[in-house]
């Protein structure tokens, strides 16, 4: 199973998304017996917002670890650009906490850029990890420009991850941010790497190098999906699904290798981008 280190731990590379969780009422028990499977099924990173459901996700999120074992799991949460504040933050954390019924979390990401000052945000991010709220911190939608301003900040380098979109169909990482991140040995959360299911039109189901490579491993397309955003070092995938099977079958992907003929299959079919792509904020 491949594992990536986010600010000390090790974890399986691939974890639990939880946005749009929440916010169908008729959803909730499905969406709880998916987290739980999730667990069951050996993940232990689950990755939320106050952004997801404006605090609906967290609840949800709260309730389906309330059996859980809290020292098994790597929590993380991100709070909302308006609240990175000095004034403004550690009470937001505070009901970040209360709707996940625990006392800290693992990791809180800023979760994109806004008015704040950036080094005011760190300050205060920096701040909440001596109180014992939350045991690290990071960033969310960074692109590279955003990296540099973080690195030359005092204490801006003791960012443990950064969280951006990167799926098989939308490969804007790889031109400069990925490169950046190993450069600096920042680890990547990577959201949404199956494209909401495929929902956002980049046919990614229905190639045909990509069902014939599911083929030849015996597995879901959705699980080859996953084993390519992870195919490099420091790569946490977190897929969001409400189904108990396909939740399974998402953390299996963790232990999928594809082989260096089937990557380049997708390269030559899902072109590396050869100039910068501007980032979607989730």
């Amino acid at each position: 199973m491949k594992t990536v280190k986010i600010a000390g731990k090790t974890v399986p590379a691939i974890g639990i998304g939880t946005w749009h969780m929440g916010d169908q009422a008729d959803q909730r028990e499905n969406e709880i017996a998916a987290i739980q499977a999730g667990l069951a099924a050996g993940a232990r990173v689950v990755d939320t917002a106050e952004m997801y459901g404006s605090g609906r996700s967290e609840t949800l999120v709260g309730e389906a670890l309330a059996g859980s074992k809290r020292d098994d799991l790597f929590l993380i949460s991100k709070v909302l650009p308006e609240n990175a504040s000095k004034q403004r933050m550690e009470t937001s954390l505070d009901a970040s906490l209360r709707r996940l019924q625990t006392d800290y979390l693992d990791l809180y990401l800023y979760h994109w850029r806004g008015n704040v000052p950036l080094a005011e945000t760190v300050t205060e991010l920096q701040h909440l990890q001596t109180t014992g709220k939350i045991h690290a911190w990071g960033i969310s939608n960074f692109d590279v420009a955003d990296l540099d301003e973080l690195w030359a900040l005092p204490q801006g380098d003791q960012a443990a991850a950064n969280e951006d979109l990167y799926h098989l169909g939308s490969r804007g990482l790889d031109f400069a941010v990925l490169p950046w991140q190993r450069e600096h040995q920042l680890p990547l959360i990577a959201y949404s790497p199956i494209a909401q299911g495929d929902a956002w039109g980049h046919h990614l189901t229905t190639n045909a190098v990509v069902k014939e490579i599911a083929a030849a491993h015996g597995v879901g397309i959705y699980q080859i999906l996953l084993a390519w955003v992870i195919r490099n070092p420091q790569v946490l995938a977190i897929p969001q699904t409400s189904s108990v099977q396909h939740m399974e079958q998402n953390v299996a992907a963790a232990s999928l290798t594809l082989t260096a003929a089937e990557l380049a299959a997708l390269d030559e079919q899902f072109p590396r981008p050869t100039h910068k792509e501007s980032l979607d904020i989730l």
